[in-house]
């Protein structure tokens, strides 16, 4: 099976523009997310896939391989999509291009569920939700059937906690966990595994109704009936929103130094 990492990237962050060519520690944003998926032992390569000029010269400067796009996409779903049609490949992993402290391990877990059954046709990640994440309609949620697949994903608090006694809100904000259940609710972290055909059906289909109302693109996958393997691992690798949150990994990976 060849597996390709794709980094879909584009200029005008609508929060921190130009920010995947951010300088963390001498090296843009986007080279440390590069080359970090380079390590994941899945990935036969890594592409970068842009419709702007000045990115598509940062990587070239770097040494990376990149592929230009049209400017009329309007999701970093799309922008794969073109790439994978011209393309030899089995599985496309969609990795985020602000994200420059990414454990490659999992990249491979994501990866990993479409090596072992034919019958997965999409992958995803998520990690244990803290209360604070759980009440933010920023962070989005997942649940998932016993199979590990999503029934859902929201920007509301999914499940929804039913308490009995008002004493047990209290305690939640230093344990997520129902008292009864024992459900702990899950962070979904935003990168995507799809075989191929999936990635392209799925760029294909118009908006979907969830979709349009959540504003989230997965939703429109669930809507026309495919299901999407979710995989739990320990931790949400940092996504660069913000300039605070660029001055934070600036600072973790000054210390790594």
């Amino acid at each position: 099976m060849t597996v390709v990492g794709m980094i879909p990237a584009r200029y005008a962050a609508t929060r921190l523009p130009g920010k995947v060519l951010a300088d963390i520690g001498g090296k843009p944003m986007l080279q440390h997310v590069y080359e970090r998926a380079l390590r994941a032992t899945t990935l036969r390569e890594v592409i970068i896939a842009t419709d702007d000029p000045r990115i598509a010269e940062a990587v070239r400067g770097f040494g990376g391989q990149v592929a230009m796009t049209s400017t009329e996409h309007k999701s970093g779903t799309d922008r794969l999509a073109e790439v994978a049609k011209g393309r030899e490949c089995d599985i496309v992993a969609n990795i985020q291009g602000d994200e420059p402290l990414i454990d490659p391990s999992i990249i491979d877990r994501a990866v990993q569920p479409l090596l072992d059954d034919p019958t997965v046709r999409m992958a995803t990640l998520a990690t244990r939700a803290t209360a604070q994440e759980w009440a933010a309609a920023s962070v989005v949620k997942v649940v998932c059937d016993g199979a590990g697949n999503a029934l859902y994903f929201s920007r509301r608090q999914i499940p929804y906690f039913r308490l009995d006694d008002p004493a047990q809100e209290t305690a939640l904000a230093g344990d997520l966990v129902h008292p009864v259940s024992g459900c702990r609710p899950l962070k979904h972290i935003g990168l995507y595994v799809y075989r191929r055909e999936t990635l392209l059906w799925f760029a294909g289909l118009p908006r979907g109704v969830l979709e349009a109302t959540e504003s989230l693109e997965q939703l429109r996958v669930l809507e026309n009936g495919c299901p999407i393997r979710v995989v739990e691992v320990d931790a949400s690798p940092i996504g660069v929103d913000t300039p605070e949150d660029l001055e934070t990994v600036r600072k973790l990976v000054e210390a790594q130094q």
